[in-house]
């Protein structure tokens, strides 16, 4: 087993920490803070499962839009195009397990960004 160590990063919408980096699977705990997003984005390497543990905000997939809170689970496939926005006041928390062939932050195709970080 590949296991390494917690780390975490922290990004202009908030943080996350890495609780699992292995092979085959790759586990995140993701703080959003109030009034933040996310990129709009998708993958192509892998697709993911989020549940929601504290706080409450927006998920997009693709043209919906579905409200989060403590509880909701939501599952984003393959190159399925996806946002989250906490939309509350106290920091929207959940936690996001990867699944698929690669897990590199250079997955990340972001299509619209609110901190110039779209590629052109």
């Amino acid at each position: 087993m590949d296991e390494r160590a917690i780390m975490s990063e922290h990004r202009p919408w908030g943080f996350y920490e890495v609780l699992s980096d292995t092979e085959n699977h790759k586990v995140k705990r993701i703080t959003v803070y109030p009034n933040k997003r996310l990129s709009l984005q998708r993958h192509k390497k892998r697709k993911e499962h989020w549940f929601f543990v504290s706080g409450q905000g927006v998920v997009i997939l693709d043209k919906n839009e579905i409200p989060v809170t403590t509880g909701v689970s939501v599952d984003i496939d393959y190159n399925m195009i996806h946002r989250v926005e906490n939309t509350g006041t106290q920091s929207l928390v959940y936690i996001e397990v990867q699944l698929g062939e690669y897990f590199g932050e250079d997955d990340i195709e972001r299509i619209e960004d609110d901190y110039g970080r779209v590629q052109k």
